[in-house]
């Protein structure tokens, strides 16, 4: 091993061994879109799509817009952020109290706390208002970060998705082609 990378914290290089292995698979696919990803045999429509650029509510709403977008999200290596959304609705969600400490503490220590492999982007007085949230634990303890990162998503990579050639592939994809139409128009 190199100086540079013996002087790096063990974290920083497991970090970086993961990174480097989904960045290989995902190399080795010849043309990376969508259909690497298995969303079923059934492909949205074309007005479900067209739903999706309403709103970014409507989109995860759709179980194929979520596949779509949580897709779109690991190609750019931010995936945490769908995942970390997800687990505070589950948490939000348990009915159960006593099992709201064991799903928090999982939460903190996989998003936010100190050395977390998929930690969340989010600026230190909310990760220290989650932290403090912690200590007294309620349904609402990750509301805070879960809506920084809700808008995040929102107002970030929810543009950058529409203008991706994930979201276009699957417009195109979803159109019918003129050929199969004018079949169609045929047999009527």
């Amino acid at each position: 091993m190199c100086k540079g990378l013996a002087s790096l914290p063990t974290c920083c290089l497991e970090r970086a061994k993961e990174l480097k292995a989904r960045l290989g698979s995902i190399m080795q696919m010849p043309n990376w879109n969508l259909s690497s990803f298995k969303i079923g045999q059934n492909k949205p429509s074309l007005e479900e799509c067209l739903r999706w650029k309403e709103s970014f509510e409507k989109l995860l709403s759709s179980k194929y817009g979520l596949c779509a977008f949580t897709a779109f999200l690991v190609s750019e290596f931010s995936e945490e952020n769908i995942a970390f959304y997800f687990a505070c609705e589950d948490y939000r969600c348990t009915k159960s109290p006593a099992k709201l400490p064991v799903k928090a503490q999982k939460i903190y220590d996989e998003f936010i706390g100190n050395d977390a492999p998929r930690e969340i982007n989010i600026d230190h007085e909310t990760r220290d208002l989650t932290k403090a949230n912690m200590l007294a634990l309620s349904s609402s303890c990750f509301d805070v970060a879960q809506h920084k990162i809700y808008m995040l998503m929102a107002k970030d990579c929810y543009p950058r998705f529409l203008r991706s050639p994930v979201y276009r592939d699957l417009v195109c994809q979803a159109r019918p082609s003129t050929k199969a139409t004018k079949q169609q128009e045929k047999k009527a």
